[in-house]
């Protein structure tokens, strides 16, 4: 796995690692892997969560008992219950997104795959992603699993990130260099 020079993506990937390694010895990665998707559904449909996990204003008590509360409500418990409320109480909340990728990546790994990150301008239907998992699959020779996201601001096109490549057909992109161009030609 590529390490970052970022000191957040490296607290994640410690994070991850630790919880990783647990999850292994538990015999639970795919429960671990399902309950980590729960809590980013919750964290990306919830802007007060966001809030809450990103704030420095919240003391890591008001962390704890707030993400301690959204955990046993959503019944999100074992390893990721455990690992949430470290987190808080460590004040490593804003490190979430970045454990929830690196957890993934290292499962994606074990079961002989590889993570592919797509945004898209739009929402693709089931064929697209089946047709992307192809062709992801022909160039990397192993099982591809993809994280969509929808950024609307792309325009068109997709920016697809797979290992260290990164394939970027956004019509912004392709608007972009046109509007550098004529720039230097002007």
């Amino acid at each position: 796995m590529a390490q970052s020079s970022s000191p957040i993506s490296g607290v994640a990937q410690r994070y991850a690692r630790s919880l990783f390694d647990l999850a292994v010895e538990a015999n639970a990665v795919s429960s671990v892997e399902k309950d980590l998707g729960r809590f980013e559904a919750m964290l990306d449909g919830s802007e007060d969560l966001q809030r809450l996990i990103s704030s420095p204003v919240f003391s890591s008590e008001d962390q704890l008992r707030a993400i301690s509360a959204i955990a046993d409500k959503a019944k999100i418990t074992g390893l990721v219950g455990n690992l949430l409320r470290v987190a808080a109480e460590n004040r490593r909340l804003f490190v979430l997104p970045g454990i929830i990728r690196a957890f993934r990546q290292l499962a994606a790994e074990q079961r002989g795959e590889v993570a592919a990150e797509v945004t898209s301008a739009h929402a693709l239907s089931s064929a697209q992603e089946s047709e992307l998992k192809a062709a992801l699959k022909s160039v990397a020779g192993k099982e591809v699993t993809l994280s969509v996201t929808v950024d609307p601001s792309l325009l068109g096109g997709m920016i697809v990130r797979l290992g260290s490549r990164q394939i970027d057909t956004s019509l912004k992109t392709k608007l972009n260099s046109l509007k550098l161009a004529l720039k230097e030609v002007g």
